[in-house]
């Protein structure tokens, strides 16, 4: 395989994962329901104190999304991505599926 291909592959799914997490964070902060939304959301979900763990989640995404855009500690980002995305797995994706679209489910209801 062509090192350079291989390189430019990473560099875009990097920058693309950091993108879309640092657009969850800030959402989570500043869009819909602001984060006393998502706080509310969070306690929905058995997340409590739901505004610890609103900050808690959305500060990581604030923080780890432009690390991984410009590729400083990147494995630290990464296990930043990974743990946010645990929690969000066993909390509401696992039993509703990837994509959500229904009434009440999302930070900005």
């Amino acid at each position: 395989m062509d090192v350079d291909a291989l390189n430019t592959g990473l560099l875009v799914l990097r920058v693309t994962v950091g993108a879309v997490i640092l657009a969850h964070g800030v959402n989570h902060i500043v869009g819909g329901g602001r984060i006393a939304g998502t706080a509310r959301w969070f306690e929905s979900l058995g997340m409590r104190p739901g505004i610890l763990h609103a900050w808690l989640a959305s500060l990581t995404e604030v923080a780890v999304g432009p690390m991984l855009i410009l590729g400083l500690l990147t494995p630290l980002a990464a296990a930043g991505v990974l743990g946010v995305m645990l929690v969000a797995w066993i909390t509401n994706h696992r039993g509703n599926g990837f994509f959500i679209f229904r009434p009440g489910e999302g930070g900005s209801t």
